[in-house]
């Protein structure tokens, strides 16, 4: 599970670092809005009380520590299971980004009661009203690696 942990690291820091970086440094929160490489790529401050695109979204503390308490019962049912799976490297890049997206995540809830969305990317005449940030994207890798490469070392007699 050496590679878990080093994904799930790395994932981390690179999230919190970029969090760090535009609230604090670039004060996004302020801003609200800069233009990247218009209309492609943008930072679009947003604050998600919710889950995936603010669904269920709540400024109540109930619903704020429900989602970290449900972030870290993933992280730890995902870990389980990935080690009884038998751990091969791709399902342990999976659970890293998955469990390292979702502890980022949960850090901002409890930091800050939402989680800070920030990557705003539009193409081909389409405007995006959503923002995401980099552990959504690690949550979406980890869980699509996941159930990819689910299940393979069993039906190839490991």
């Amino acid at each position: 599970m050496r590679i878990a942990i080093g994904v799930l690291g790395l994932t981390l820091i690179a999230d919190q670092a970029s969090k760090y970086w535009v609230v604090n440094r670039m004060a996004l929160d302020q801003r609200l809005y800069i233009e990247v490489i218009d209309p492609y790529l943008n930072f679009a401050m947003a604050w998600n009380t919710g889950i995936n695109f603010g669904l269920f979204g709540s400024d109540s503390d109930v619903m704020r520590y429900a989602l970290v308490a449900l972030a870290f019962a993933i992280s730890a049912l995902v870990w389980v299971w990935v080690r009884r799976e038998g751990a091969g490297r791709m399902l342990q890049i999976g659970a890293g980004l998955l469990i390292g997206g979702a502890l980022g995540n949960a850090i901002d809830r409890l930091r800050w009661g939402a989680v800070a969305d920030f990557i705003n990317m539009s193409c081909c005449g389409f405007r995006n009203p959503y923002s995401f940030n980099i552990a959504d994207a690690a949550i979406f890798a980890g869980a699509f690696a996941l159930i990819l490469f689910s299940g393979r070392a069993a039906s190839q007699g490991k």
